[in-house]
């Protein structure tokens, strides 16, 4: 390695440089335009003194190795350091995500058996078997969320009870104001249901099954009316709440429902003054 202290003010003092640096030095190029256009490139960002030009020497190719050289292995080193961590990280989450906690899945297959076949028990006698199928459809996505997923904020009791009933007041409603047209019931249905669950902070997805059969659902299920609210949504959304609320209790490493006092609504405070 050889270095450079000359100050370059012009190409023909370039040209000079280069050949007393051949001479004195007995360092060879095998391209001496790229001499001068490195050169050039520093002398864009220093126009008067160039110090500590690297200029490497190969005898065997007799090439000449620029600074871009080391940058781009330096930038080569750099990426296979984040390869290798992210490989790291996609190796621990896979690991995370496929750990299998038996005592977990014991205790939401309980709940869910017990919540969805407690619902099926009492329904079967009450409603066609289309009917049951489709309200065991739609208990049974709540089903995935209070037993299965705990801690979530869409299976909270507020929204679990909150959820299916509004849902299931705006499914009765709309099928009175427009009952000759499924579809456009259904979508009014739905549609109306999302939002009212947005407003009242109660979003709980299968509530809008709730509210598609009261539309959907056989002539029994809509000569129900306002009925329909109360039996069999709001029966079958407390016997789920209860059977998760005992079988959480019993598992020891699960917490439901997240806040021990949702149900005091006397107790909040929504409006604070500044």
């Amino acid at each position: 390695m050889c270095y450079c202290n000359t100050t370059i003010l012009n190409f023909a003092t370039q040209q000079k440089a280069y050949q007393n640096l051949i001479t004195a030095r007995g360092c060879l190029f095998a391209r001496p335009e790229s001499f001068f256009v490195y050169l050039g490139g520093i002398r864009r960002k220093e126009p008067e003194k160039i110090w500590n030009l690297p200029l490497i020497y190969e005898p065997s190719r007799s090439r000449y190795s620029s600074i871009s050289n080391a940058t781009s292995t330096k930038s080569f080193h750099i990426l296979r350091k984040r390869i290798k961590r992210n490989a790291r990280l996609v190796r621990y989450v896979v690991y995370k995500e496929t750990l299998i906690d038996f005592k977990d899945h014991f205790w939401t297959f309980l709940g869910s058996f017990l919540g969805i076949g407690l619902i099926g028990l009492l329904n079967d006698k009450q409603f066609t078997d289309s009917d049951s199928l489709f309200l065991i459809g739609s208990f049974g996505a709540s089903s995935v969320l209070i037993y299965g997923i705990v801690n979530s904020p869409l299976a909270q009791p507020r929204n679990l009870i909150g959820g299916h009933v509004l849902c299931a007041l705006v499914g009765v409603t709309v099928h009175k104001i427009i009952p000759d047209q499924i579809w456009l019931s259904s979508a009014f249905a739905v549609s109306i249901s999302i939002v009212f669950m947005q407003v009242t902070k109660t979003l709980h997805p299968p509530g809008g099954a709730t509210a598609l059969i009261a539309n959907i659902g056989s002539e029994k299920i809509k000569a129900l009316g306002y009925m329909y609210v109360l039996s069999p949504v709001l029966s079958g959304v407390l016997i789920l709440l209860f059977v998760a609320v005992m079988v959480n209790r019993f598992a020891a490493h699960r917490k439901y429902p997240a806040n021990k006092n949702w149900y005091k609504v006397w107790e909040r405070r929504y409006f604070t003054r500044v």
